[in-house]
């Protein structure tokens, strides 16, 4: 990253601390004008660790009982946004008891003792919009049996933090930040007396981004699933605060809400969880569901693709395959080369994964979650398909974005007479190898079987120049690909038949099988599953096809299927994993 744009980003960061200093100066006057009413979702489990003290944030473990979540020492910004954002009080609200409430009153008063006064490094747009949303929607829980003087803190300082948003919204980032600092503000402005004058100018903020940010099809540049949830419930948070105070809704925002919608059921696996792409999770079980039901909206995803990803569903079975290039530019700082890459559920399941974010568990993980060999894709002598950029670091966080993304994709589906077919290509690997991927993927009606075709070819005489200097470099034995099926950690799976099958069974009780062609070798290999929540990466295996390219043409013919003595139901009643 150039030296003028880290200067311009410093400076910004000096700004927002000289503008929160000024705001902790103001001594507005404030009460709440209605009852809030908590709209953002808690995890029991997660309240009762913090209770415990266990401190768990973005991966980093504090066992300290009776310590203040500000007394965590780490400078990983990841830990430190999860903190100064508040979202652990969504946690304590779960729990709702007098010690989960002592400690959040505990909490809240020492963020403004330690940091109300402007200091910190919570005073950024997008951090107070956030952390607004959660002292409002939770202030009835954090006012009971408080002291006077307490009570005056509180408001004062939602009060200062209100001013500093309305004067620094503007410097958040496009996208997600934007949207939380808008939010929040909103929020402010109508549940907080003397904030009314901030709600307007804020709602039309919002309603453009919500025009420019959003695309035609309901989709984010992120192409973040979970990013787009988290967007949408937003959103609809705004929707309804207006509506409990007979403000009119601008159609932009119910517009960009009829857009979201539908593409995030199409983002949903047969399991009720989001796709894992792009730096996003699963998400929170029941969110998407509590979030699409609070929206009133009901449209069901149309064909075609939904935020670059491509949707193929039969019976108990969901595949959802990236079929689009990654995100450019800023917005690909989380992206990951993940083109061409599936994840398959099958019920309340999942079998085939992407390895996922490892953001939470260091740069790292972080920068080997986002590369090919992590997805459950084709790769090239361990290139990936979006060459990732050197790290740069600017205020102290790691930035690198994608770089050289395919500039030619395919994606085709057609009709089967027994299912359907997807037919997809990019030209990731033309540059460095003269070679172009194409995978074909073929879905039986009954949700029973997933037919597999992974072909690297040429495409013109460039290509087959360029095939032929990566060819010598191997001094002609071959350039080695391999093709990975990550698979979740709840899958037992053993090599079968003699090294031509894998054989997969869920924990329902399913009896899943891997075959291939012989074209390539076949081997069961260690992987992980990187899950946010957790202290460390799960261990999980990889089914994988080894073989190296002597043609201008190489195909690998697959096939995923459940064994024959598996019935088309199972009753699933063990929890998921």
């Amino acid at each position: 990253m150039s030296n003028s744009k880290t200067w311009r980003a410093r400076r910004v960061q000096c700004w927002h601390r000289t503008h929160a200093r000024l705001a902790a100066r103001a001594r507005p006057a404030t009460a709440f004008v209605t009852s809030p009413e908590p709209r953002t979702i808690g995890h029991f489990a997660r309240g009762r660790q913090l209770i415990a003290g266990n401190l768990l944030f973005a991966g980093h473990l504090t066992e300290a009982k009776g310590a203040s979540v500000w007394d965590i020492q780490t400078d990983n910004p990841l830990v430190i946004d999860a903190i100064q954002g508040c979202r652990w009080l969504d946690d304590l609200a779960a729990v709702g008891d007098f010690r989960a409430r002592a400690i959040a009153q505990e909490w809240i008063q020492d963020w403004i003792n330690r940091y109300g006064n402007g200091t910190g490094p919570g005073w950024t747009p997008d951090l107070t919009g956030r952390r607004l949303i959660r002292w409002i929607n939770h202030g009835i829980f954090l006012m009971r049996g408080i002291k006077s003087t307490d009570s005056d803190k509180f408001f004062r300082s939602l009060g200062q933090q209100t001013i500093f948003l309305s004067r620094r919204w503007r410097r958040a980032a496009p996208g997600l930040p934007r949207f939380e600092a808008l939010t929040g503000l909103i929020y402010a402005g109508l549940a907080l007396e003397g904030m009314e004058r901030f709600v307007a100018p804020a709602i039309k903020a919002l309603a453009k981004d919500c025009k420019t940010e959003i695309d035609d099809q309901g989709g984010i540049r992120t192409r973040n699933p979970e990013e787009l949830l988290e967007v949408f419930s937003l959103i609809n948070w705004v929707v309804l605060a207006l509506s409990e105070v007979d403000r009119p809704t601008p159609e932009d925002l119910q517009a960009a809400l009829e857009r979201m919608a539908p593409t995030l059921r199409a983002l949903r696996h047969s399991d009720g969880a989001l796709a894992r792409f792009h730096g996003g999770g699963r998400g929170m079980e029941g969110r998407l569901d509590a979030a699409l039901a609070t929206s009133g909206i009901k449209d069901a995803p149309g064909d075609g693709l939904h935020m670059g990803f491509l949707r193929l569903n039969a019976g108990r079975l969901s595949i959802l395959t990236d079929a689009s290039p990654p995100p450019s530019g800023d917005a690909s700082i989380n992206g990951h080369a993940s083109t061409l890459s599936f994840e398959l559920t099958s019920g309340r399941r999942s079998l085939v994964v992407n390895c996922g974010s490892g953001r939470s568990f260091g740069p790292e993980w972080r920068r080997a979650g986002r590369a090919t060999p992590s997805h459950s894709t084709l790769c090239i002598e361990g290139y990936s398909s979006t060459r990732l950029a050197a790290p740069s670091r600017l205020l102290g966080t790691p930035l690198d974005i994608l770089e050289a993304p395919p500039t030619k994709m395919n994606c085709e589906v057609s009709d089967l007479p027994d299912g359907k077919r997807a037919e997809l290509s990019h030209n990731g690997y033309q540059l460095t190898h003269g070679l172009t991927h194409a995978r074909t993927l073929d879905v039986a009606d009954d949700g029973r079987g997933l037919v597999g075709e992974d072909l690297i070819t040429t495409l013109s005489t460039d290509d087959e120049r360029r095939f032929a200097k990566a060819l010598e470099r191997t001094d002609l034995q071959g350039i080695p690909f391999t093709v990975r099926f990550h698979l979740h950690p709840d899958v037992d799976a053993i090599v079968d038949l003699g090294g031509a099958a894998v054989s997969m069974a869920l924990k329902s009780g399913e009896i899943w099988v891997f075959r291939h062609d012989g074209s390539a070798a076949l081997s069961l290999e260690p992987s992980v599953f990187l899950e946010n929540g957790r202290l460390k990466p799960r261990s999980s295996k990889q089914m994988v096809l080894s073989g190296r390219a002597m043609a201008y043409a190489t195909r690998v013919r697959w096939s995923l299927a459940k064994a024959q003595d598996t019935p088309d139901v199972v009753r699933d009643l063990a929890s998921p994993g």
